[in-house]
């Protein structure tokens, strides 16, 4: 995968002393000496080769009118625990290990100081150090980067001067593009300005480009996030559950983009990606009237959780095992779910709410092995075995799911009469009726006549969701 940083850099040539005798240029981001660069930017050298990171070293960051250093990255601390995401799920609470810690969105995450795609490096500054109006100045120590032939690299210092001031208070839309052109560089710099509560929708245009940064808001309604195209606008991170374990409280660290306690949403017209296996999503969302239109997402195991009241439209969610892990109310239309192995969900539904509704969708599981929900043994849980899970398909376009259609659904005998897992006119990708007889015996056909007045309910957004009926918000 590329970064894709695309801006008017500046051809900086280092001495032969400071690359181990060899002539190269290093292209700068911000280049040497800009103005009106938006605190929120990444650091950016592309280098003739591609470079590896030390494990030693720091890069330093000073305020040029009182030589004040404002943020320093130290290349000894480790990222994470798990800095390539392949270790243990498990918090450690006796680990005293410091690791890259930086607050995004008002809680801690471990992070990537560096990361290095083909010949690009891109610093990550702690979020939220540099300020409107000021002249930073970047050192960086020669041990930080590492040349093709063994030789250390390092860079002069250079200097770039921030805007004056940022978007106005009131502004009804901002706009991030990656190569600082606009009012942001991040997408979590236009989310961090957006107001908690505004008197109007406000709308974040993120324009084509990479934005490879780890994404997490509290708090906040009324809020619009569209991309310039579906497929061009890419959002993602290296993230899962080794990586950032758990907290001993707070919400989940292992989502590539994530949200807590919002309402009023909405999400258009780009791609979110994990690019990190495990437990691992894309997106993780907790609130209430939650839209996700013209979406598509990549993650891994429980690619997509969910809590709260969510409508998905015209969306595409692959992963690769419990790809929903749903605890909320979510009707889903004309979307597509890919689950390349295991169970396409594991559906957590508690009384009173109802779960996980397709409406003229798709779900494609793994070479028939797949289900479409499971239900493991959690009889030493709070909730055992989950006896109000729903997932119920209406018109729905099926593969790779096997004849069962549901389950395992395990652990000691409990009352299933509340489990609604439901099926209505379940067709093959091509349209035909698919073999029902084979089913999970906890699970139902539902039929006309005798069911029409539960196709027509689960057909209905309002009912699915609590009342409400979304409104997609066009650009």
């Amino acid at each position: 995968m590329r970064v894709l940083v695309v801006t008017f850099w500046l051809l900086f040539t280092a001495s032969n002393a400071e690359l181990g005798g060899r002539d190269n240029e290093i292209q700068l981001f911000p280049k040497n000496g800009q103005q009106n660069v938006n605190p929120d930017t990444h650091l950016v050298l592309t280098f003739p080769s591609p470079p590896t990171i030390g494990n030693n070293g720091t890069i330093r960051v000073y305020d040029t009118s009182n030589n004040k250093l404002i943020d320093m990255l130290d290349l000894s601390i480790p990222s994470s625990p798990s800095p390539y995401g392949n270790g243990s799920t498990k918090a450690n609470y006796s680990d005293t290990t410091t690791y890259q810690t930086n607050i995004i969105g008002g809680m801690d995450f471990y992070f990537h100081p560096i990361i290095v795609r083909d010949n690009a490096a891109t610093v990550y500054l702690h979020n939220n150090q540099l300020d409107y109006g000021q002249t930073y100045s970047v050192e960086t120590d020669s041990e930080v980067f590492k040349l093709a032939d063994g030789s250390y690299s390092t860079t002069n210092s250079w200097t770039f001067s921030t805007k004056s001031q940022g978007p106005s208070p009131d502004a009804p839309e901002v706009i991030v593009a990656a190569d600082g052109s606009a009012d942001f560089n991040t997408v979590q710099g236009a989310i961090d300005w957006a107001p908690s509560n505004p008197t109007q929708r406000i709308t974040i245009l993120v324009k084509d480009g990479n934005y490879e940064e780890l994404v997490y808001w509290q708090y906040k309604t009324n809020l619009t996030i569209r991309g310039e195209s579906r497929n061009k606008t890419i959002v993602g991170y290296p993230n899962n559950s080794a990586f950032n374990p758990p907290n001993r409280q707070g919400p989940s660290r292992r989502p590539a983009f994530s949200f807590h306690g919002v309402s009023d949403v909405q999400l258009s017209n780009f791609t979110i990606n994990n690019y990190y296996r495990g437990q691992a999503e894309a997106l993780l969302i907790e609130g209430v009237r939650v839209i996700v239109d013209h979406m598509t997402l990549n993650g891994s195991g429980d690619a997509f959780t969910t809590y709260g009241t969510i409508y998905v439209a015209d969306s595409k969610l692959t992963g690769d095992g419990d790809t929903i892990l749903g605890y909320g109310s979510v009707y889903w239309l004309h979307s597509e779910v890919v689950s390349t192995a295991g169970a396409v969900s594991w559906t957590r539904t508690v009384q009173g709410i109802h779960g996980n509704v397709f409406v003229n969708s798709t779900i494609i599981g793994d070479q028939g092995n797949s289900t479409f929900a499971r239900l493991p043994d959690n009889s030493g849980g709070v909730m055992p075995n989950w006896p109000y899970a729903e997932m119920v398909l209406i018109n729905t376009k099926t593969a790779g799911i096997a004849p069962v259609g549901w389950g395992p659904v395990q652990g000691p005998p409990f009352d299933t009469s509340h489990l609604h897992l439901w099926e209505y006119n379940t067709m093959d990708l091509e349209g035909n009726i698919v073999d029902v007889s084979e089913r999970l015996n906890v699970s139902k056909q539902l039929r006309l006549p005798e069911d029409s007045v539960t196709i027509a309910e689960y057909s209905d957004l309002a009912y699915v969701l609590g009342g409400w009926t979304p409104v997609v918000v066009s650009s």
